[in-house]
């Protein structure tokens, strides 16, 4: 279970590579939709990241090289739920954790741009929130994503990198696999992740992660 507040400070985890490497990510949102109702209510902390860093010193890693030199994802399209949203880089926040898009900006995604970018090798994460006080917000329908559904990154080339989901699976937050979320070694993959499962309020919020993990398929030129 995550502290107070949900903040998770980053931890070192032997036998890793010596570049600081994001291998656990736990989104918290403390928020509820009422959907009976038609009514949404936010409260506490927005969306949330726990990392653990490789171990020795942290030092730029093999990530944000990759990130500089491929470009960079911008929009995201997921037909068969109707997401069509924007991409903005997160880094890492003063605290320790990864920042993510502001609730006033919750129909943006968020990438990780210290990960692999979307189409390079690697599995690349984009969080998006599930809801606001004002609704639904840009992943609120992930957990209906199937198997074999497409998912498209637009880059700032023009390219796009195109997946396919594999599964879409619930965590509990204290169990989260974080050697299948991240890391930057094999194939090019993607990870969407957003809350989900019962809502517990306190510092948990929702009580899941809902990840969809898809394989890259192609990448189509600009």
């Amino acid at each position: 279970m995550p502290p107070a507040g949900g903040r998770v400070r980053r931890a070192t985890r032997s036998g890793r590579s010596p570049w600081s490497l994001p291998l656990a990510v736990v989104l918290v949102l403390l928020g509820i939709f009422v959907t009976g109702a038609g009514l949404g209510r936010s409260v506490g902390d927005p969306l949330e990241w726990a990392t653990a860093a490789g171990s020795g010193d942290e030092a730029p890693g093999r990530g944000a090289t990759a990130a500089r030199d491929a470009p960079r994802p911008v929009s995201l399209t997921v037909a068969a739920v109707d997401i069509s949203a924007p991409v903005k880089p997160v880094g890492d926040a003063p605290d320790g954790t990864i920042a993510v898009p502001p609730l006033s900006r919750h129909e943006e995604t968020g990438w990780y741009d210290r990960g692999p970018v979307p189409g390079e090798p690697g599995p690349a994460v984009i969080v998006g929130h599930v809801d606001t006080k004002s609704g639904p917000s840009v992943f609120y329908d992930l957990h209906k994503l199937r198997v074999g559904d497409t998912v498209e990154v637009k880059r700032e080339d023009g390219s796009v990198a195109v997946f396919t989901v594999d599964s879409v699976e619930h965590f509990p937050k204290d169990q989260l696999p974080a050697d299948r979320v991240y890391g930057h070694d094999g194939p090019p993959g993607l990870r969407l992740i957003t809350c989900g499962g019962q809502w517990v309020g306190g510092p948990t919020g929702y009580a899941d992660n809902v990840i969809a993990f898809a394989t890259h398929t192609a990448t189509r030129p600009a």
